[in-house]
């Protein structure tokens, strides 16, 4: 179980909570501990875009519904979503269990990484906007 102050240094950061992990010439997108901590038990997550969609950084790619709320999720970054995690479709609380590795939501091939990865957070910027949020 991960503790909502976790932050991984291997990827970036959103405003919104998401996280991006390149591997390769994708970039798998999740969501972080935080935002785990923040929407309680995950009920459902739904995920509206299929492989081959193309997709701009701030749309939603999706919603995820909690005991507490329904919170859309956002790209961090425009591209092509090359995968999407079918297992979230009946299994959601594996964001609530391993939010950093089975738990990721989609994998994007990012078109314009190097113009939008700027509005990116690495994790002590990250931590800090955390720190910044939660008071």
């Amino acid at each position: 179980m991960t503790t909502a102050k976790e932050v991984k240094t291997d990827r970036k950061y959103t405003k919104e909570h998401e996280w991006a992990l390149a591997q390769g010439d994708e970039l798998v997108i999740g969501i972080s501990a935080f935002a785990v901590d923040q929407l309680g038990d995950i009920t459902l997550v739904n995920l509206d875009v299929k492989p081959g969609a193309t997709i701009e950084a701030h749309q939603t790619f999706g919603t995820i519904e909690s005991v507490k709320t329904l919170s859309d999720l956002f790209a961090p970054i425009s591209g092509t979503v090359t995968r999407i995690n079918t297992a979230l479709e009946n299994t959601p609380e594996l964001v609530n269990e391993d939010c950093w590795d089975k738990g990721w939501m989609i994998a994007i091939k990012p078109s314009r990484l190097g113009e939008e990865s700027a509005e990116l957070l690495d994790a002590p910027a990250y931590e800090a906007h955390v720190q910044a949020s939660s008071h």
